[in-house]
């Protein structure tokens, strides 16, 4: 298993997210213009490959996906099997989320956490049957201190195996507690070695405090993926929630809002991937230019002070309506 032939020490720049086009709603900003009515399964389909087009063309190789995307994995897997010429990608995916929306944009409850190991032996086996040899990274999706999946030694074994086949192992954060979720996850060993050694955590320009666990976890070898650089489109053009101020400075700068927040995760020297949640060609293509964007000290200084108190951050997100 774990066929990207991409070199692991070596970070990919931005890379491409698949929560926004694998299911009919999220919780990103946005979502009416962009896909309006267009969300039947075959559509969605066709946009996701276009997507994943864009992407790779743009220079993208990694690729993330989850079991409760709806069916991110699957379009994913399309893909790959239509394109067999292409082995230099990273392919990554998470298990601990089922996706329960049945395609529904007023569906009450979209996705169930379950941090089992049974869970975790039922979503390998989903996820196995679509991706097969081509995965490469699985994390544990949003990984928190009060799931017990950092603790549960049983389900740490059944993950071990998994690592010694020859597929990294890692979690994913979200939540106020991001930092001690990090920082727990970086000490769990199983057979002498650390189990964990992917992170992919929310980090951006309103909520950086899990920084400082990031860089941790970068000096101990484990690879750094950031998610949300945009703040779920709150750091996107037009977007209706942005602070003034930094758009003002992207205005200054003269760049597009959403390449101002990747170039700020990209700057940051414990980053691996930044991962970019586009939704058509056009949103990908902007977000990988953020690639050449090249911040100066003052500026990342003066970013630095738009972060909001972590707990009004999640307060906010957590009341985002899926649309």
């Amino acid at each position: 298993m774990g066929a990207g032939t991409t070199d692991p020490t070596r970070p990919v720049g931005v890379g491409i997210g698949l929560a926004a086009v694998g299911r009919p709603a999220y919780i990103n900003s946005g979502r009416a213009h962009d896909l309006g009515a267009h969300r039947a399964v075959d559509e969605l389909r066709d946009r996701t490959a276009a997507v994943l087009d864009a992407a790779y063309a743009a220079g993208m190789r990694y690729l993330d996906a989850a079991r409760s995307y709806g069916r991110a994995e699957e379009f994913l897997s399309e893909w790959l099997a239509a394109h067999p010429e292409i082995d230099d990608v990273v392919v990554g995916s998470k298990w601990g989320y089922r996706y329960v929306g049945e395609w529904r944009l007023d569906a009450p409850v979209h996705e169930v956490k379950d941090h089992s190991l049974a869970a975790f032996t039922e979503q390998l086996a989903e996820t196995e049957a679509l991706l097969g040899s081509r995965l490469d990274v699985y994390h544990v999706h949003s990984a928190t201190l009060d799931t017990g999946v950092l603790d549960d030694v049983e389900l740490h074994e059944a993950m071990a195996a998994l690592r010694d086949r020859g597929v990294r192992v890692g979690v994913s954060t979200s939540g106020p507690a991001q930092p001690e979720a990090v920082l727990k996850a970086l000490d769990v060993e199983v057979g002498g070695a650390p189990l964990f050694t992917s992170i992919q955590s929310t980090w951006n320009l309103l909520e950086p405090s899990v920084g400082p666990a990031l860089a941790e976890a970068a000096a101990r070898g484990a690879r750094v993926i950031v998610k949300e650089a945009v703040a779920n489109g709150r750091l996107t053009p037009g977007a209706p929630d942005t602070p003034p101020r930094v758009v003002q400075v992207a205005e200054r700068l003269g760049i597009p809002l959403d390449q101002l927040a990747i170039a700020a995760a990209l700057a940051q020297p414990w980053t691996w991937c930044v991962l970019s949640g586009g939704v058509d060609p056009a949103q990908v293509a902007s977000n990988a230019a953020a690639q050449q964007v090249q911040l100066s000290a003052d500026v990342l200084a003066e970013l630095s002070e738009l972060a909001e108190r972590p707990a009004d951050y999640w307060s906010e997100r957590s009341a985002r309506a899926w649309s």
